[in-house]
C-alpha cells in the first residue's frame, strides 16, 4: 500500500460518510475519460488458463454472486437479499467483518442451511490490513480462528486491497480479493484475466484459488460514477459470457435500498439488482453455471490436479 493510502485510511474514521463518497466520486470521474476505451471491457484480457477444458455440463460461462458486508446496515439486510436471489433462482456468498460488528451463529447457520455461503471479509475491514507484513501475520492467525470457526472456505480483503504472496497464510481453499481490470480501486494492478487461476505457496505445492471479480461492483457503478441504468453491467455480462469466462460480481447489500422510497445518499434502487438478475436468467437461460464460490474453487483446482 503506497503512503497516500496509508494516510487516507488514517483519517478516514474523522471524514462524514457524505464526504467521502463525494471525495472519491470526485476523483473517480475526473479519472473515468482516460479509461473509457479500456473500461469496464480491456480487451487484452481475454487468455484462458492453461490446462483449461471449459465449465461443467457444457455450460458456456460461469455466473458467481458474492457480497460483501460491510456494516450492519448490511448485516440486518441479508435476509431480504436472500429472499430475492432464491426467487429468482440464484445462490450466492456472503462476506462478514469479524470484528467490525456482531455476526451471529444463528444467521450464518441460516445463511448455510439455505444453500448460500459465508466467507469471511477482511478482519475489521479499516484498510490498514496490508501495512505491514509483521502485522499482517498477526492479524492472519485471528482471521483464521474466523475462518475455522465459521467453517468458511473464502476470503476477501476490504476495498480489494491485496497481496497474494501473504495472504496464502489464511487457510482457504480461495481468495477473492482482486479483479481482472478496474482502474477505479485504490490499489488498480489487476489480475488481467477473466478465469479463475491458482496461487501458489512459496513452491511448497499448497496454495489456494484466487476468483477475481470481472464485473464492475455496484459501489463504482451507482455510488461514485452516478449510473442510473446496469447498461455497464449487461455490457460487461456479454462480453464475459462471449469469452466463455467467469461473470463474478460483488454487490453490498449495504448500498441497496429495499423500499419503494427514493435511495439515501449512500443507495441505489434494488430493481438494479433484481434487473440483472433476471437479464441473466432470460437471456442466458441454460447457458450459465451459478454455483456458489467455493464450488468454482474446488472445480477449478479438482479439475488442473493442484
Amino acid at each position: 500500500m503506497n503512503s497516500g493510502s496509508r494516510i487516507y485510511y488514517t483519517i478516514r474514521p474523522t471524514i462524514p460518510r457524505r464526504i467521502q463518497l463525494l471525495l472519491r466520486g470526485m476523483a473517480v470521474r475526473k479519472k473515468y475519460p482516460r479509461y473509457k476505451t479500456l473500461w469496464p471491457i480491456h480487451h487484452e484480457v481475454t487468455g484462458k488458463p492453461e490446462r483449461w477444458k471449459g465449465w461443467p455440463n457444457g455450460k458456456k460461462f460461469a455466473f458467481i454472486l458474492t457480497h460483501d458486508v460491510e456494516t450492519k446496515k448490511g448485516y440486518e439486510r441479508c435476509l431480504d437479499l436472500i429472499k430475492l436471489e432464491m426467487k429468482q433462482g440464484f445462490t450466492s456468498s456472503y462476506n462478514f467483518v469479524p470484528e467490525r460488528y456482531e455476526v451471529s451463529p444463528s444467521l450464518r447457520k441460516e445463511i448455510a442451511d439455505k444453500g448460500f455461503e459465508v466467507g469471511v471479509h477482511d478482519l475489521r475491514h479499516d484498510g490498514k490490513l496490508f501495512n505491514n507484513y509483521k502485522t499482517f501475520i498477526k492479524k492472519s492467525a485471528r482471521i483464521n480462528g474466523y475462518l475455522k470457526e465459521w467453517g468458511a472456505a473464502g476470503f476477501r480483503s476490504a476495498a480489494m486491497h491485496h497481496n497474494l504472496d501473504w495472504i496464502n497464510a489464511l487457510d482457504i481453499e480461495y481468495d477473492a480479493s482482486t479483479f481482472d481490470f478496474d482502474p477505479f480501486e485504490p490499489d488498480p494492478s489487476g489480475m488481467m484475466t477473466i478465469f479463475p487461476f491458482w496461487v501458489n505457496s512459496n513452491g511448497t505445492g499448497n496454495g489456494y484459488v484466487e476468483l477475481p471479480y470481472t464485473i464492475p461492483q455496484d459501489f463504482t457503478l451507482f455510488l461514485l460514477l452516478k449510473e442510473k441504468n446496469i447498461s455497464i453491467w449487461k455490457k460487461k455480462i456479454d462480453w464475459v459470457a462471449s469469452k466463455g469466462g467467469m461473470a463474478l460480481v460483488n454487490v453490498h447489500p449495504d448500498y441497496i435500498c429495499f423500499n419503494e422510497g427514493k435511495p439515501n445518499f449512500d443507495e441505489y434502487p434494488i430493481g438494479n439488482y433484481k434487473e440483472i438478475l433476471e437479464y441473466v436468467k432470460t437471456k442466458y437461460f441454460g447457458q450459465y453455471w451459478n454455483v456458489l464460490p467455493r464450488e468454482v474453487a474446488r472445480f477449478y483446482k479438482n479439475s488442473n490436479k493442484f
